[in-house]
């Protein structure tokens, strides 16, 4: 027995090395791989099909981000399902910064509230970056006698059920605004959803709807085609410098979301989180990444992962309550 005693006494303070060994080997290949990130190329699952504004978006993140970085990224348009199959995908997908996705406000916040979705929009990813915001305008076609949102509102309650408004879909951001905007102001429009925000625009303007919000509104507000009554927005645009926004206008309880972000999968690592974050702040910092953005029709509006995380939780608590409210269904 005293032999076998020492043999462990003896065995003790060995296993202490190895453990520590061990240890300090993990930090040293931990560290190693960390600072080898990226050592293949990225893919950046973009949850827009080809052509879109959000693909542009992506596009223009991937060749900014790719420059800036000297990394390889690869953009993989997966716009089915409104974008829940490219979010599933990266929900499911390996937390090696490898994987990654570009997506819309939308995706998170609207679509998992109207229809049974294969991920959890906030316990499922990291959120990253908030990389846009779009510029969307209240337009009206100009028959109607309203030139701010005051008259207009006083105009639908003398008129209930003569306006209509259109949006690019059932379950778009620009459905789920207008419908927020007109629960808020207690007046009555009926919804004409289109395929597509390009034809909804084109029956505002041959006056065969009444409303629009919508980025596509902007140039044709700006030439008199139309007439524009508020941003709905965070601030001003700098092409319509006297229009208010929607708060400004008399609804500051309102949110207007409109982003595309960056996101990974939950897991995560925070070094490979504090690798995008450090090249992003740099991106965003260059006025010629900025200005491909604006001419875009997209707002630069990087936040970093702490605080966009805290607003895709909101938005996705405050707009999935509306769908909701509002008994909004998925429609293929």
């Amino acid at each position: 027995m005293a032999a076998i005693v020492a043999a462990e006494e003896m065995r003790m303070p060995f296993n202490r090395l190895a453990a520590s060994v061990l240890v300090l080997w993990l930090f040293f290949v931990c560290d190693t791989l960390a600072a080898e990130f990226p050592d293949r190329p990225i893919r950046l699952i973009a949850s827009f099909p080809p052509g879109g504004h959000g693909d542009t978006v992506a596009r223009i993140v991937a060749e900014g981000l790719a420059a800036q970085s000297g990394a390889t990224i690869i953009v993989d348009n997966q716009g089915s399902a409104a974008g829940t199959v490219a979010a599933t995908n990266v929900a499911r997908a390996a937390p090696d910064g490898y994987t990654m996705l570009v997506s819309a406000m939308s995706v998170f916040a609207i679509v998992p509230g109207m229809r049974k979705v294969d991920f959890d929009p906030v316990a499922d990813f990291k959120p990253v970056a908030r990389l846009t915001e779009a510029s969307r305008v209240l337009a009206i076609h100009p028959k109607i006698r309203a030139n701010s949102v005051p008259e207009f509102v006083t105009y639908a309650r003398q008129n209930p059920g003569l306006l209509n408004y259109g949006s690019s879909g059932a379950g778009s951001t620009a459905h789920i605004l207008t419908e927020s905007f007109r629960r808020a102001a207690d007046i009555e429009l009926q919804h004409v959803p289109y395929r597509g925000a390009p034809s909804a625009l084109h029956d505002l303007i041959a006056g065969n709807i009444d409303v629009l919000i919508d980025a596509a509104v902007i140039p044709h507000v700006i030439s008199g085609k139309l007439r524009g009554l508020a941003v709905v927005g965070g601030k001003r645009l700098a092409e319509l410098p006297d229009m208010p926004t929607l708060a400004e206008a008399g609804f500051p309880g309102l949110r207007t979301s409109g982003w595309h972000g960056l996101f990974g999968p939950a897991l995560l690592p925070s070094d490979i989180v504090g690798y995008y974050r450090h090249h992003l702040t740099q991106l965003y910092a260059d006025e010629t990444f900025r200005a491909k953005l604006i001419a875009a029709k997209a707002m630069p509006a990087y936040l970093g992962p702490p605080e966009f995380g805290k607003q895709v939780a909101e938005d996705a608590a405050y707009f999935g309550r509306m769908v909701r409210d509002a008994e909004i269904r998925w429609q293929n």
